[in-house]
């Protein structure tokens, strides 16, 4: 699967290039901020408009990943629906959709700050989940814990892609569906959030692990070739 394995307060982890995050001593997937309906949210507030595919875009994903793992238990880490009427306005054919993606599966929703309610979708709903030693939640707050909500992404060879951030006491998630931004992984929130010495996971082809940048790139001035 390409993915990248280490191990976070004694748990057996992989990081998938999906985005997904992989715990298979639990046959656990988990992926965060899904945004399912961003599209027809922007739409129906008069923001900017999206390929009105990307709740398709991203159960492509999702149906992938769970084919390859064979994942008993999946848990949204929250902002899963890009709000509640998004969630109530999703076609009845993607309903059906994630509904079978759901079937047979222990699925658990966290609840996020797109999402800070249930919706009519099935699955167990929480605020934060703890499963061993990791703690599951939206947001960032403590120790040996998984999180999103930041949608961390970081430039490689000019090119910025989503990506994990992983230090010796968290994991933070990147955002899992499609035309959902990111946050560069030097903006001073990361930055005080992450340790010295953590990784930034590049999603992708592959899960490429490399320092993670705590820095803005300098930008180069263009040399000039003058006349003579």
């Amino acid at each position: 699967m390409n993915g990248h394995s280490f191990t976070l307060a004694g748990a057996a982890l992989v990081a998938l290039p999906s985005g997904a995050l992989w715990w298979p001593g639990e046959r656990l997937l988990c992926v965060s901020d899904l945004h399912l309906g961003k599209s027809e949210r922007l739409a129906r507030r008069g923001g900017m408009l999206l390929p009105p595919y990307e709740t398709r875009a991203t159960l492509t994903r999702l149906d992938a990943d769970l084919e390859a793992t064979g994942a008993g238990a999946v848990l949204c880490l929250g902002d899963s629906f890009d709000d509640g009427a998004a969630a109530e306005a999703l076609p009845e054919d993607e309903r059906l959709w994630l509904r079978r993606l759901m079937a047979g599966r222990d699925w658990t929703w966290i609840l996020g700050n797109h999402d800070p309610a249930p919706v009519d979708c099935g699955g167990t709903y929480r605020a934060e989940v703890t499963l061993g030693t990791l703690s599951f939640r939206h947001i960032a707050a403590g120790e040996a814990e998984v999180s999103g909500h930041y949608h961390p992404k970081c430039a490689l060879a000019g090119k910025a892609r989503p990506c994990f951030l992983l230090d010796g006491s968290r994991l933070i998630l990147p955002a899992y569906g499609a035309y959902t931004g990111g946050l560069w992984c030097h903006d001073p929130a990361l930055v005080a959030l992450m340790r010295p010495g953590a990784l930034a996971i590049l999603t992708g082809h592959r899960a490429l692990p490399v320092p993670m940048p705590r820095m803005a790139p300098q930008i180069r001035p263009r040399s000039s070739t003058f006349a003579r």
